[in-house]
């Protein structure tokens, strides 16, 4: 079975929207575009590179997916990643009927969910989504990820595209790996562990000002 790792640059209240500059995506007048740009430094780069050290295929939704097609193909062989993301397989969410043109790109239609449960059953590398943040509303909400890669920056941003939505399932993650930048961005790998567990602080005996408060939350709602 292949394992789908979710990579993001994520703000601290959770926003991913256009990381990397002002016209990635302004949908919702979003005025952020680039946020990441003034933490980037040396630790962050070899963070990256490790990610993409491995075999892998892309998994990315169509706006990501645009966005690479329209800026990978064109740094120059002297770029690594640039060189691997031209030669590795693209599966990309799509409901167009517009061609993909960037080489090595598959489309994935129709019940876009069941497509990558069965991706994940075949044989082959890691499926690594960057970006993508509507894909991986669909990836969450049918519990499909196995490890996220993070890099999370200092800084709120308010509103935006957020990693992690309503239809996303519980569950418990491990931390696997976990470094910091230069600039205080946190880089962290996370392991799905299985269910959430839970326990209690509360007094062997709950006093009666407690027990008023459970009673009024009861009532309350």
């Amino acid at each position: 079975m292949r394992k789908i790792v979710a990579g993001a640059f994520v703000s601290l209240d959770g926003v991913m929207q256009a990381p990397g500059g002002p016209p990635e995506d302004p949908t919702g007048g979003f005025e952020y575009g680039g946020w990441t740009v003034p933490y980037w430094d040396e630790p962050m780069g070899q963070f990256m590179e490790e990610c993409f050290s491995r075999p892998f295929d892309l998994l990315l939704g169509r706006k990501t997916y645009e966005i690479f097609a329209a800026h990978w193909p064109f740094v120059g062989e002297d770029d690594p990643i640039g060189k691997t993301f031209n030669e590795v397989t693209k599966y990309v969410a799509t409901s167009s009927a517009e061609p993909l043109a960037w080489k090595n790109s598959v489309a994935l239609k129709g019940d876009v969910a069941a497509e990558i449960a069965r991706l994940k059953e075949g044989d082959g590398p890691v499926l690594l989504t960057q970006g993508s943040s509507v894909l991986l509303q669909t990836l969450l909400a049918h519990d499909l990820v196995d490890e996220f890669r993070l890099l999370s920056f200092p800084l709120v941003l308010g509103h935006g595209k957020r990693l992690f939505g309503q239809g996303t399932k519980a569950g418990a993650l491990k931390l696997a790996e976990s470094k910091v930048s230069t600039t205080g961005v946190t880089m962290s790998v996370y392991a799905r562990t299985g269910a959430v567990k839970t326990g209690s602080f509360e007094l062997p005996e709950p006093s009666d000002a407690e027990l008023a408060r459970q009673e009024r939350m009861k009532r309350e709602g």
